[in-house]
């Protein structure tokens, strides 16, 4: 097949100009040579399509002469972005996150888990700039991308601990399909991530909860330290810098009692907390709040 046509066309008077010249150069020249490293017709067709059309190599000018992150991301990456150049950023970003359901599936390793995010993440962020350089999408259409793939991201680092758990013995799940689903755990995005609100450098504000009448704990030890373990485990997936990135930085301290409380508590004395001795801003801060990963029901409840 050749390459003839792209759907991620923007109005060059939507483009920024490059800050750097230079960079500008140096990527044409690394985007030309990632094509002459296939074999494949079509991402060869591709990379000169690009080149050749005009408005497109102003998109590629404003990438490379702006942001290195995004350079990278692009060039080490040029299958995907022939994707995202010929069926545009809204089918690209559905893409995005089917595929992570089904890469992230709850049986797989913490390392796979771990891969699948940061890659998912990278072309997230590739997807959402490119929509916003070209002028595609609003400031309303960029947060919501960047919150939903979070939410995504959650939800199958979430699946995934909760799996782990049911498989060591620790916990039994009601339905092993579908981890989350009636186990008690879930997970509250605030701030930002609660409002959908979510930039490009933003952090994702949590509170993690479980609910000890709807959890089924089976472990040696308690539900308390067992739900304390998973939620560093996710933190670590989330957080913890490989050679593909991060996923989220992750901010904990909304939670009640910070200073004195464990990463994950139970619905029981988070509600005391509030009830008693929680200050007004920490109400206040509840308003934003919603279930993001986890017991939908059991977050819905709390």
């Amino acid at each position: 097949m050749v390459f003839d046509s792209a759907t991620l066309v923007p109005e060059p008077e939507q483009l920024p100009s490059p800050g750097n010249l230079e960079g500008v150069e140096l990527g044409l020249q690394h985007w030309r040579d990632a094509a002459n490293r296939t074999d494949n017709s079509d991402l060869i067709s591709f990379v000169e399509y690009t080149l050749q059309d005009n408005r497109i190599r102003r998109l590629l000018a404003a990438i490379f002469g702006n942001s290195p992150f995004l350079t990278h991301s692009l060039i080490s990456d040029i299958a995907f972005a022939q994707r995202l150049f010929q069926e545009g950023p809204d089918t690209t970003l559905n893409s995005i996150l089917a595929s992570v359901a089904e890469d992230a599936i709850p049986g797989a390793t913490t390392d796979t888990i771990m891969a699948v995010l940061r890659r998912a993440r990278r072309r997230v962020a590739l997807t959402v700039a490119c929509a916003d350089i070209a002028g595609l999408w609003n400031l309303n259409g960029i947060t919501q991308a960047l919150s939903l793939f979070a939410e995504q991201a959650l939800q199958q680092a979430v699946g995934h601990l909760l799996y782990e758990g049911h498989q060591a013995g620790e916990i039994e799940l009601p339905d092993c399909e579908h981890p989350q689903h009636s186990s008690g755990f879930f997970v509250l995005g605030m701030g930002k991530l609660g409002a959908r609100e979510l930039n490009y450098s933003s952090d994702i504000d949590l509170i993690i909860l479980f609910d000890r009448e709807v959890v089924r704990y089976v472990g040696a030890r308690s539900p308390q330290q067992f739900f304390v373990r998973l939620a560093r485990k996710l933190v670590r997936i989330l957080e913890e810098r490989t050679g593909d990135g991060y996923v989220f930085r992750t901010d904990l301290r909304l939670r009640p009692d910070p200073g004195s409380t464990p990463p994950a508590l139970s619905t029981e004395a988070a509600e005391t907390y509030y009830e008693s001795t929680g200050q007004n801003w920490e109400r206040a801060a509840m308003i934003k709040a919603r279930p993001v990963a986890g017991d939908r029901v059991a977050g819905d409840r709390f």
